[in-house]
């Protein structure tokens, strides 16, 4: 597996590993999973030179975390693991105060099963906690020893600036893919500008751009996409333009959509390392190959005409987790 950097020196591989669909219950979730093959698939994806691990304290809410713990014990060198804290999980409402950030990095420790989280993302910027405040709080931790890069997640430019000026930011995690690319107006740049990576999360447009998904009603009745308005019947329809143009650029190459959809990220620039979710061995290793897949620029101008920003049929999220981004 090829390697990249995101910022302060922080190198991982070009592809990192996505464990929230792994979860299989709580509110948000991509339909049933096991365990074991939850776990067969972080290792699977360990064997093939992925470093990158994503999970957040609210995913399950906990059980990700432990599962990941499971699933590394013994293997944990040179892996990159990252969490995410910023939420009282007993309520679902946000808190990046100091003494909340302490206790969740002891929390994650703990369920993790190590001694320093390599990357601790803010889940999402508290609009009522100053983001200094957050952030020199996580400083404390990387002092302490427990706690080895910092990030953010859904962060304006603005407050990625404000979040710099306190302490080095590795890595920022928003939601990017060829039918979301809201983050090339301002905030990719004001990250770029300060040095501080992208980790694009839903890079597959959560699982959309697979085209494995033929029609919303083949979902399970309790996955999340059924509400998710990208997904509901009209926009479902309009969307699948976009499967299909990265399925007639997969021809050329013998490859998926889904590794087409990761090569086109990944063209984007080498500060990018996309984290596709996964909770299955055969889609992880599908997802892995896209490191290897290099697209003409022709193909990416093709890919550019079928996806321009702005163009995918309806609004990322509902307006409840509308709310929480671009702060």
């Amino acid at each position: 597996m090829k390697r990249r950097r995101l910022g302060d020196g922080l190198e991982v591989s070009a592809i990192g590993l996505g464990c929230m669909p792994m979860v299989g219950t709580g509110a948000i979730h991509y339909g049933a999973a096991t365990e074991a093959e939850s776990i067969a698939t972080i290792q699977r994806a360990i064997d093939l030179g992925i470093t990158l691990f994503d999970t957040a304290e609210i995913y399950g809410p906990c059980t990700n975390e432990e599962l990941l713990g499971r699933a590394i014990r013994g293997r944990r060198d040179g892996l990159v693991i990252a969490t995410k804290f910023g939420f009282r999980i007993e309520t679902f409402t946000m808190d990046s105060s100091p003494a909340n950030v302490r206790r969740a990095c002891e929390a994650s420790l703990r369920r993790l099963g190590i001694d320093c989280i390599d990357l601790f993302y803010q889940h999402r910027v508290d609009p009522v906690v100053p983001i200094e405040e957050t952030i020199g709080a996580v400083s404390d931790l990387v002092r302490a020893g427990k706690v080895r890069h910092v990030g953010l997640s859904e962060a304006s430019a603005a407050t990625l600036r404000r979040a710099a000026a306190v302490h080095p930011i590795a890595a920022l995690q928003s939601e990017y893919s060829l039918w979301e690319r809201g983050v090339e107006r301002e905030i990719l740049p004001a990250a770029r500008a300060l040095g501080i990576g992208f980790v694009p999360y839903s890079p597959l447009g959560r699982g959309f751009l697979t085209g494995r998904i033929a029609r919303r009603d083949d979902l399970d009745e309790g996955d999340y996409r059924r509400h998710d308005p990208r997904y509901a019947h009209e926009n479902f329809t309009r969307n699948l333009t976009i499967v299909a143009a990265l399925e007639a650029v997969g021809a050329a190459h013998g490859a998926s959509a889904a590794q087409v959809a990761l090569a086109w990220l990944l063209a984007r620039g080498d500060d990018i390392v996309p984290i596709p979710g996964s909770k299955r061995r055969v889609t992880l290793e599908d997802s892995a190959g896209a490191a290897d897949l290099t697209l003409a620029a022709a193909e990416l101008a093709q890919l550019d005409a079928a996806a321009p920003p702005g163009a995918t049929a309806g609004a990322r999220y509902g307006e409840y987790f509308m709310n929480m981004l671009d702060r």
